[in-house]
């Protein structure tokens, strides 16, 4: 049974298109990860749900009651969910046991004891029962987010949303946040959790979300997205690759122009003297291979691709040539003179090879060895 149905959601600020078009359905008791860029409307997405942002269109449907609709008793349907965000936002005037105790008193109608028992259960559970009186500036960032997650289990949701919940956060302190969250990813709690921690969402998702372009670009199981990816922008945020590109429509071409491109682009990114000496000499000896044996007279059209991997630290080669078929590493290496010198580099350098040739177009693309 579904417990959250969003249709056509769409939301912009000003000229800005923030989400243009978002259909989802969240089963009870999923476990889903939404991930993507900075300012992909990840956390919008999540405050559209609560309605603290109010959509241009669609429509929002929690457990079956619409949001969206008009006259609707929002603060009734909103209890149904609790939001866990990035700085904490407890109140400061207030005790620990206070900001547990006072929301499901006022509205739940428990008793002063029943919430006081509620609250050191909790707060059992994520090992904080000594910092019941405690005032939030004198706990932890770490300790401020549990407290905040107890908070949010006090009103006894059926969803919980977590806007990036460690961002705000030590590194130190990530770890015992994300501890808690891991064991209510156990319990049948339906969460939505806004994060930049990969390896978190691989382990405790039933469905990765990746958000781009104002919509759900690519969506799947945790090994389905990170594992084997199909759109080029998920695979490029999940493998962090960068790019540099250049094309070249003349033989007399600028090749310092192009070194020098490749040189700032491996500064950039920090890869190693030797490595960018190998792409320079890759590049340099493919282009002249392909000018010298595919190119026809002066219509030179050729494009090169670099991608630089930062989750593996790969580098890959990707090279386009018109002109007549020609494969540099189709040769017996055994035998080839100085006139097939940039091939002989080439082979030496490259691995993970291949060589098509479709519609006069040679397609060449390999690693770096």
């Amino acid at each position: 049974m579904s417990i959250i149905e969003v249709r056509g959601l769409k939301i912009s600020f000003g000229a800005l298109e923030v989400l243009r078009g978002i259909d989802l359905t969240v089963e009870a008791g999923e476990r889903i990860t939404i991930i993507g860029g900075s300012g992909c409307g990840k956390s919008v997405f999540l405050r559209c749900l609560e309605l603290l942002e109010t959509p241009d269109a669609g429509q929002i449907f929690i457990d079956g009651e619409e949001l969206t609709a008009p006259n609707v008793n929002i603060d009734l349907i909103r209890r149904k969910m609790g939001m866990v965000w990035q700085r904490f936002n407890l109140f400061t005037h207030m005790n620990v046991m206070e900001n547990l105790t006072v929301a499901p008193i006022k509205l739940l109608g428990m008793t002063k004891d029943e919430a006081r028992q509620k609250a050191l259960d909790l707060l059992g559970q994520v090992g904080l029962t000594s910092k019941a009186d405690s005032y939030p500036e004198f706990l932890s960032g770490g300790q401020q987010q549990r407290i905040a997650i107890c908070r949010c289990l006090m009103m006894n949701p059926k969803v919980i949303l977590f806007d990036e919940p460690t961002s705000a956060l030590d590194p130190t302190m990530v770890g015992e946040v994300l501890a808690v969250i891991r064991m209510l990813a156990k319990r049948d709690l339906t969460m939505l959790i806004v994060t930049h921690e990969m390896n978190f969402a691989r382990q405790v998702s039933d469905r990765i979300l990746f958000f781009a372009d104002g919509v759900i670009y690519e969506q799947g199981t945790p090994k389905e997205i990170f594992d084997a990816p199909k759109l080029p922008k998920t695979v490029a945020f999940i493998h962090k690759q960068k790019y540099f590109s250049y094309e070249i429509a003349e033989r007399d071409f600028d090749l310092m122009e192009l070194q020098g491109g490749i040189q700032s682009f491996a500064e950039k990114y920090g890869l190693s003297a030797r490595r960018t000496n190998r792409i320079q000499l890759c590049c340099e000896e493919l282009i002249y291979e392909m000018l010298s044996n595919a190119c026809e007279g002066d219509d030179v059209k050729i494009s090169l691709d670099v991608t630089y991997a930062e989750v593996d630290n790969s580098v890959a080669i990707e090279f386009s040539s018109a002109g007549k078929a020609y494969n540099p590493l189709d040769k017996n290496f055994d035998e080839l003179d100085e006139e097939h010198l940039g091939a002989t580099i080439l082979n030496n350098l490259a691995k993970n090879y291949s060589h098509q040739y479709d519609g006069g177009i040679n397609k060449i693309s390999f690693s770096l060895a």
